[in-house]
Order: structure tokens, then sequence, then C-alpha cells
């Protein structure tokens, strides 16, 4: 089973984000689960959401505490609260900043830990700073969890209007945007 765990602020969509990659597992043929954890939080609050995907039913219904991936939406929350409590040994971590991992200071993590800006990539494409799409793409990228026709199409099924293909956009170009951080690091360690 593959556990996702996203962190980010109330309003930032990490609830949406947990839907859309649910869904998208759903498309290709998959079990999939997502929901948040909140209680009365406001606007700016941490918030948590879950998915599991799985090619078997999946029975259990509490919160992923042991995630194969972090989705940090809000950089600032690295330094808030414990977003790295129960990653898996060699775990991935996905974060929204512009900043490289060793800029954060994540770079002693064990698993592979990759940037994207996807703020700056929704406010381009959908002219809103909601990064969920954008991370979702690179999510898929970085882990192989979700196609990214799958992602794309379950993106527009949920989003009316131009803000469909706009959210999709921002997903394929953080997919392309991470599939080059993957090559730039895999030929860095073969030299």
């Amino acid at each position: 089973m593959f556990q996702v765990r996203i962190h980010g602020r109330g309003g930032q969509g990490a609830v949406t984000a947990a839907e859309l990659l649910s869904v998208a597992a759903f498309l290709e043929g998959r079990h999939a689960q997502a929901f948040p954890s909140f209680g009365s939080e406001r606007t700016g609050a941490p918030v948590m959401a879950f998915c599991r995907i799985d090619d078997r039913p999946i029975r259990v219904r509490e919160p992923v505490t042991r995630p194969d991936v972090l989705v940090i939406q809000d950089a600032t929350l690295l330094h808030q609260v414990n977003v790295f409590d129960g990653l898996r040994p060699g775990g991935s971590v996905l974060v929204n900043s512009r900043r490289g991992a060793d800029e954060l200071g994540l770079e002693a993590l064990s698993g592979p830990v990759l940037t994207v800006p996807a703020t700056a990539l929704a406010l381009r494409h959908v002219g809103r700073p909601v990064p969920g799409a954008a991370l979702l793409g690179g999510l898929a990228a970085l882990t192989g969890c979700v196609g990214i026709g799958a992602l794309t199409t379950a993106i527009q099924e949920r989003f009316p209007g131009a803000l469909g293909p706009s959210n999709a956009a921002a997903a394929r170009e953080a997919y392309e945007h991470v599939e080059v951080l993957i090559k730039e690091r895999a030929h860095a360690e073969a030299d």
C-alpha cells in the first residue's frame, strides 16, 4: 500500500489535493482513499490530509502515521510542526519552495527530497496561490504513484471552466520540473 501525508495550511487545498490523488488512482483502476485531519482550524492553521493507494481494497481507516511520501505545501511548516514524524526510512519528501532542499536544511533526510515552486506555478497558470495541483504533478513524477494523464483528468473533472485546464497545466509543468531534477540528480550521482 502506498501512503501519502500532505501537510498544508487551511485554505491551501491540502484536502482537495488528497482527493484528487485518490481520484487519479481510481481512474487507473486502483483502490484509493483520501481524508483530512483537522478540527475547527481557521484559514492558515496547519492541517493534514491523507491518501492511500493500493491494488487491493483498503480496509484501514486511521490517519497515515507511516507515510511513504510527505508533501509539504508550505515550507514554513518545516519549523512549526514535526512534519517528518513517522516517515518511512528512505521515504520521499516534496516541498513547495523555490529554494533547494539543502537551503531548507533537509539534506540529512535519508530519502529523496525535492522542491517545486508550486505556488509560483499556480500563480502563473491559475492566478491564485493554490499549490495543490502543481505539487501533485511533482509527486507523480517523483514517485510514479499515478500517471500524469490520470492526474490531469482528475483535475479537469474537479475544477469547472478554465480552472481545470489551468490547474492541469500547473501539474504538467511541475511534473516536467521534477523529471528534470531527477535526471540532474542521477547524472550527478553517476559522476
